[in-house]
């Protein structure tokens, strides 16, 4: 049993209506990529920062964030460490960071290798400084 005209004229509306439809939505733009220091200005907000220290434990770290080319970002408890290692500018989000630790603490002293996520190949490596301990403000 062939389709009527009418059902095929039908069909052949709905789609040059809803082609139609779609040609008249505005294209969605991506949103513009933040910079390493309002990734990390963001990620502060609401944090005022203490003194510096010389060292944290790792152990108690429960989450680090790469900025890329900026800074790597350390959290332990609800505390946030900022650190801004020497050759920050050849940190990548997307790198695995490899550290030969000599105690339980990561220091300003210590040294992180990059490594290429896919092909685990050397990138390159950041000297750490101190850590900047960023804590919520209270009310």
């Amino acid at each position: 049993m062939t389709p009527s005209f009418s059902k095929i004229a039908r069909s052949a509306a709905m789609a040059a209506t809803l082609a139609l439809g779609l040609a008249s939505v505005p294209a969605v733009q991506a949103a513009p990529k933040l910079t390493g220091e309002e990734r990390l200005a963001k990620m502060l907000e609401g944090r005022v920062a203490g003194e510096p220290v010389s060292c944290i434990s790792l152990y108690q770290t429960t989450d680090t964030t790469v900025i890329d080319g900026t800074a790597i970002v350390y959290k332990v408890g609800s505390t946030y460490y900022v650190n801004r290692p020497s050759n920050a500018k050849s940190l990548r989000d997307d790198d695995v960071m490899l550290v030969k630790l000599h105690s339980s603490q990561l220091c300003s002293v210590d040294i992180v290798e990059t490594r290429d996520r896919s092909t685990m190949m050397y990138n390159g490596f950041v000297g750490l400084d101190k850590f900047v301990p960023y804590r919520k403000v209270k009310h």
